[in-house]
């Protein structure tokens, strides 16, 4: 296998449409990265620059301790899966997945050996001689997988492999393509828009928004500490609360004034927050920080707010609740056995060591 390294990779189409700026990234020999991102942010574009679909408009792309600028896709030693399957639809599992390999002139017995090798890691070993209109939506794109794997190339690439799958299919395959990353030990680059995929496979994740890059981390590091408001609301489910309030100072302590939700900042941020005493800033705070009182009966006022309930979501162990508190709504996810109604008014604690400050103007964290 290999890394892979792109130094200030930009792509310009026609109209001086920028659609990737400036993208530097190394992923390392083994790694797992997922490119994750709104529709039209640059992540497909980005792994087909890397795949030698898309020509880059400056910087460099090097696949090991080769500069592949102006190398043709087939000689990149790559592998892509699609999003569309783009199976041969009069051949066989097992001819599918040798055909690439035969118009690289391998031995048959070779050929053999790979297909069969792929058909077991994947679990297609029983369906080798059907076509591909007598398989699953899953089953198709785990055949696609294997003529990936048979060509046991440096790199990976995946391209939204599972957006035409159903949700529990994509559950599955997850699983699947993430155990098949550790008994591969394999490069692999994989773009989705899906943050649930981009959370659960990634060893890192790139967070993009309109071409750039916004934060690269592990998927604990990208929640908990976001570096930017986009970053923190993409990532999570349900997304992150965000509600404006000012900073103002009173008896000693500094406090988040939103009118009807007022709430004390835990004196460990007061220093980040001081500059900003008497401006507005953003105040973010998961759902699930976000706790009923029945289960927190001896909260401080000073973190509670009322909420009325607007519409209620049970999940089973959990429920989502949907409130507002004047002119500020926001969701809290509390545990599937507490009780309330429609159109009651309820006490919420809100854990304010979990909350996130972000500045109104660039958006950025306040830390």
């Amino acid at each position: 296998m290999a890394e892979v390294r792109l130094s200030n990779v930009k792509k310009v189409y026609e109209g001086n449409v920028i659609a990737v700026h400036d993208f530097t990234l190394t992923v390392n020999d083994k790694e797992f990265v997922v490119l994750v991102g709104p529709s039209g942010c640059g992540k497909s574009t980005t792994l087909r620059m890397v795949a030698g679909l898309e020509e880059i408009t400056e910087g460099e792309i090097q696949i090991g301790d080769r500069l592949v600028n102006n190398v043709p896709p087939k000689d990149r030693d790559i592998a892509m899966v699609f999003q569309n399957y783009a199976l041969y639809p009069h051949m066989s599992v097992y001819k599918n997945m040798a055909f690439g390999l035969k118009l690289r002139g391998f031995p048959k017995k070779e050929i053999d050996e790979r297909v069969r090798e792929a058909a077991q890691i994947l679990g297609l070993d029983d369906l080798l001689n059907r076509k591909p209109k007598q398989l699953s939506g899953g089953q198709r794109q785990r055949v696609a997988v294997g003529r990936a794997i048979v060509r046991k190339p440096k790199v990976f690439l995946f391209d939204e492999p599972l957006s035409n799958l159903d949700a529990k299919m994509r559950v599955q395959m997850r699983t699947e393509i993430a155990k098949l990353h550790t008994r591969l030990q394999a490069t692999m680059l994989y773009v989705t828009h899906d943050q649930v995929e981009a959370m659960t496979m990634g060893d890192r994740i790139v967070v993009m928004k309109d071409g750039y890059i916004q934060q690269v981390a592990d998927p604990i590091t990208l929640y908990e500490h976001p570096e930017n408001r986009f970053v923190a609301g993409f990532i999570g489910t349900p997304p992150m609360n965000f509600l404006q309030a000012r900073i103002v100072a009173e008896n000693g302590a500094l406090w988040a004034d939103g009118r009807s939700v007022r709430l004390r900042i835990p004196a460990a941020r007061a220093a980040a927050l001081g500059p900003y005493v008497g401006r507005d800033v953003t105040f973010g705070i998961r759902p699930e920080h976000i706790h009923d009182i029945a289960t927190m009966p001896n909260a401080e006022p000073a973190r509670i707010v009322k909420g009325l309930v607007d519409v209620i979501e049970p999940m089973g162990s959990e429920t989502y609740l949907y409130l507002t508190a004047d002119r500020h709504a926001f969701i809290a996810k509390i545990t599937g056995h507490e009780h309330c109604d429609v159109g009651q008014t309820i006490p919420l604690v809100f854990d304010m060591d979990r909350a996130h400050f972000f500045d109104t103007e660039t958006e950025r964290v306040i830390r």
